[in-house]
């Protein structure tokens, strides 16, 4: 190599790091997160499935000759997630098509060689982020109906599916089914997706009463799920910001069937940890019978300034 003895050497401009590590937004959020399942009162088996997650990524300055305080010592984004699953289809299928849903978009999602983790910088990459997600579930979709076909045992096999992953303060939901996300934020619950039940196309299109709705015979007639030949899927997606104090709920049919909105609001407005909030949930679901397979997940936000 030859060095030129004119060449001057650019001064870099030093960042300095009085802290220590450089902690981005994501890195500060704090959760408590807690997640339980029962079978209930009636069910022989519990059809339902959950998974929770911590994800990121992290750089650590093992070693270096750079001045003192040019660069930090640790970097680090860190996200979470949430799913729920509710299977259905005779014996042995619907706790098959939930476990397989969860586990199979687990899966996608680590064979991703490109992870989006700053979802703060540009709209355009929450946009793509969505985009992967309903991609991913239409690849679930053909496998557990794969699954279906190859076993004849498992033969109109089917599941929703409820998915929340945070980074930062922003929350992507997926949804597919009539698993729910609940946002419960200054004394309030609000339902996040939207049932995808012939009583709620029903409900939209004004034939019926939100009142005469709770109590239709219809209303665990899914209008979409996953694992279904030949169904036109239809995957819901939305974005929406956290502020510092939200909680969010994932849970399966058995929970709101046997417990109302207005009660669930009253669980989580208590000062609990998340795990008893869980637990009460479940608790009040037994009480009003439990007559399904009741999942919950729930996670209380403390996000920075």
């Amino acid at each position: 190599m030859t060095v030129d003895p004119h060449a001057r050497t650019a001064e870099l401009p030093v960042t300095k790091n009085e802290t220590g590590p450089f902690h981005t937004k994501s890195a500060l959020v704090r959760i408590d997160i807690a997640a339980l399942s029962d079978t209930g009162k009636v069910r022989p088996n519990n059809e339902d499935h959950y998974m929770v997650i911590r994800f990121g990524r992290s750089l650590d300055v093992l070693m270096t000759n750079l001045p003192k305080g040019e660069t930090p010592a640790r970097a680090e984004e860190v996200g979470y997630g949430f799913a729920v699953a509710d299977g259905m289809g005779g014996a042995k299928g619907g706790e098959v098509a939930s476990r397989l849903a969860i586990s199979k978009l687990f899966n996608l999602v680590l064979e991703v060689p490109d992870w989006i983790l700053r979802l703060d910088l540009d709209d355009e990459l929450v946009e793509e982020v969505m985009r992967r997600s309903t991609r991913r579930y239409r690849e679930v979709n053909a496998v557990i109906s794969q699954l279906a076909e190859k076993e004849p045992q498992l033969t109109g096999m089917g599941t929703t599916m409820t998915l929340a992953f945070s980074l930062g303060e922003k929350l992507i939901l997926t949804h597919v089914g009539d698993s729910r996300t609940y946002l419960f934020r200054g004394g309030c619950l609000l339902q996040l997706t939207t049932d995808q039940t012939v009583v709620q196309e029903l409900w939209e299109k004004g034939k019926i009463t939100r009142k005469g709705a709770a109590v239709h015979p219809w209303r665990h007639i899914l209008t979409q799920a996953l694992g279904i030949p030949g169904a036109d899927l239809q995957v819901e997606t939305r974005q929406l910001k956290l502020e510092d104090g939200d909680c969010l709920l994932l849970c399966t049919d058995g929970l709101t069937e046997m417990v109302s909105d207005a009660t669930i609001a009253e669980v989580l407005k208590q000062d609990r940890t998340a795990a008893d909030a869980c637990q009460a949930l479940i608790d009040l679901a037994l009480e009003g019978g439990g007559k399904d397979n009741i999942t919950v997940i729930v996670a209380r936000y403390s996000l920075p300034e």
